[in-house]
């Protein structure tokens, strides 16, 4: 992990994993699009921006439940092997087996910016096919997003009050 926070990129491993994991991407997109051609389904004309707000924040709820949860550890147990304590209720998790799909499952599973592009296509299809459940989901984990926020400020607030709370600074 380098110091921004972004997974590195190992040049070591074998590509294959990794292209049968977008086969498999390509494949399930080409799928829906098929679908949703044969069933007289029609793309959203577009989204406001305020979907697009409440998209990202459920976006990114739902990548570090399913990447980082503490109680999505048991999903990604196949494919993936703690290394550290993350944020709050969160893991540190690398890919369990050394190379091919088995490992590309494992990377996509342990870093939300890869898995944000899975998230964001099966949010995308949920418009598309069930439009009131995704706004209902969506709108539900960009709440709880806010709700994880107002509890780290709040957290810094009542160390601020203590006096726990020190910015590394000299006095």
């Amino acid at each position: 992990m380098r110091s921004s926070g972004v997974p590195a990129v190992s040049d070591s491993r074998s590509p294959s994993g990794r292209a049968m994991v977008i086969a498999g991407y390509l494949t399930v997109v080409a799928a829906v699009a098929l679908l949703g051609g044969l069933t007289g389904r029609q793309l959203p004309n577009g989204m406001s921006t305020g979907d697009v707000v409440r998209t990202a924040l459920a976006a990114h709820k739902l990548s570090r439940l399913v990447t980082k949860g503490t109680v999505t550890t048991p999903v990604r147990a196949p494919f993936t092997r703690p290394t550290g304590d993350g944020g709050p209720g969160e893991v540190v998790e690398q890919p369990r087996h050394g190379d091919g799909v088995a490992h590309s499952i494992g990377e996509l599973l342990s870093c939300p910016f890869c898995f944000d592009v899975w998230l964001i296509t099966a949010l995308t299809v949920g418009q598309v096919f069930a439009p009131r459940i995704t706004r209902t989901v969506t709108d539900a984990a960009a709440a709880l997003t806010g709700a994880d926020f107002l509890h780290l400020v709040y957290a810094a607030a009542q160390q601020i009050a203590e006096g726990e709370f020190t910015t590394g600074g000299d006095d």
